[in-house]
């Protein structure tokens, strides 16, 4: 079970990566719009705003790696708690404020790790 909680919450730290990568160097980018339904206009004039939140999603990643790297079994523990629950606040509002899809896309695999961690 902990290996399994351990390859979930890597799973969220890389989607976040992946998150990051999209907004802060390829939001402009044909697949990106497609991927996010945007207008070349909208993306080119959101770009500052999309970079803003993909460093944010760096942020939630590099927590969640944190958590998986730290050797105090218990601090780890914290941190991984804090970082998911994090990223399931973020998908929470997502889906209230912008698209319901966010809850499925970022929030169920958060949701996912955080519960086999805590039952780990």
């Amino acid at each position: 079970m902990h290996l399994l909680a351990t390859i979930l919450v890597g799973l969220v730290a890389v989607e976040h990566l992946y998150f990051l990568y999209l907004e802060m160097f390829a939001w402009t980018k044909p697949a990106t719009r497609r991927a996010f339904g945007l207008t070349a206009e909208f993306a080119e004039a959101s770009k500052a705003l999309a970079a803003n939140q993909g460093l944010y999603n760096g942020f939630l990643s590099a927590g969640l790696l944190w958590s998986l790297l730290h050797p105090d079994a218990a601090f780890a523990l914290q941190l991984k708690c804090f970082f998911l629950g994090c990223v399931i606040v973020a998908a929470l509002y997502g889906a209230y404020s912008a698209k319901l899809r966010i809850l499925f896309l970022q929030g169920a695999p958060a949701i996912a790790a955080l519960a086999v961690t805590l039952l780990s």
